[in-house]
């Protein structure tokens, strides 16, 4: 504690409130992120850390989120790894970071001054992270998130495989002219889904032709602008795929506008089952379904299997939810 004292420059009794998480301490945040820094740096553990290490023994697992704790899909993560956690008599301490490093640090911190056994960090979006240097040598899982570094378990949807059976299921009505809206801009997600869709087409021995996709910024007001540009074709689509329910959301919106109907006039097929989204269209939406709640299981069972950690990116696939949005093409 000495060390983390001298190389923050505060003294030890400032580094031991922040380090236990004191309420009462009026320490300002520049200087508990000085301290965590020198943590991180030093390898610093204080002896609860060791211990729980040791014994391995804690009934208690960190959960550390960067804003899934705020989306749609937070509900199924949580639930998948607290079924698996309370099936081995764990509890989960769950920890929403708002995208903050400073305070991504300090609630690991916190969790392995209280002894917790092991920690999932959980990603909202599916995304590269950097595990905290804090946490090298203890036992961590990511969920939807990947690290560079290989010995690093991770558990993540296999976007590849999604996009490619969205579109093999156009293909399988019949679709032959298929449009693609790209609305996630510089996600993780995006350039795999697309790569799934050309392989999809290109096993049908179809051309997956660049100019087919559309790349707009946005949500549903995207999928209305990138529907719109696709239909105004003078050979337009007969299917769309969405790469997520939200711009699917507009794209139906598009159709109607211009008096098509779905599916009758233009199918259409999202990803992520957003269900708030693809239950309530009419017609309702089919969609590929991102596996959080899998993931949830995934990352808790791996800790706690006994099982050495397996390090690398293992994927889960995304399931079709087959619903009533597309059908034959008319021509």
């Amino acid at each position: 504690m000495q060390d983390v004292a001298r190389a923050a420059r505060v003294s030890q009794t400032a580094v031991s409130f922040v380090l236990n998480a004191r309420a009462d301490a009026n320490i300002p945040q520049e200087t508990r992120a000085r301290i965590w820094a020198a943590v991180a740096r030093l390898g610093y553990r204080p002896n609860a850390m060791a211990r729980a290490l040791r014994q391995g023994n804690s009934s208690l697992l960190g959960f550390v989120t960067d804003e899934i704790a705020t989306t749609p899909f937070a509900g199924m993560i949580v639930r998948g790894a607290q079924d698996v956690a309370w099936q081995h008599r764990h509890i989960l301490a769950l920890v929403n970071t708002d995208h903050q490093s400073d305070l991504e640090q300090e609630a690991i911190g916190t969790l392995l001054q209280h002894q917790v056994g092991a920690i999932v960090l959980v990603a909202m979006a599916h995304k590269e992270v950097v595990v905290p240097p804090l946490l090298d040598g203890f036992p961590v899982v990511l969920v939807n998130a990947y690290s560079r570094d290989e010995r690093v378990s991770a558990v993540l949807p296999d976007e590849v495989r999604g996009g490619h059976d969205a579109v093999a299921h156009l293909i399988a009505f019949g679709h032959r002219r298929i449009g693609v809206i790209d609305n996630l801009a510089t996600s993780v997600a995006a350039p795999l889904r697309l790569q799934g869709h050309r392989q999809a087409m290109q096993e049908a021995g179809l051309e997956a032709d660049p100019a087919w996709v559309v790349h707009v910024d946005g949500w549903q007001e995207a999928g209305f602008d990138g529907a719109m540009q696709l239909l105004h074709r003078p050979q337009r689509p007969t299917a769309l795929f969405c790469l997520n329910d939200r711009a699917a959301m507009g794209a139906y919106a598009a159709a109607q506008s211009l008096g098509l109907r779905v599916p009758e006039d233009l199918s259409i097929i999202g990803f992520d089952n957003q269900e708030m989204i693809s239950a309530h269209l009419r017609p309702m939406l089919t969609t590929m379904q991102l596996p959080h709640y899998e993931m949830g299981r995934w990352g808790v069972q791996a800790l706690l299997s006994g099982k050495p950690l397996p390090g690398g990116r293992t994927l889960l696939p995304c399931p079709l939810v087959a619903r009533h949005s597309v059908a034959r093409p008319a021509d």
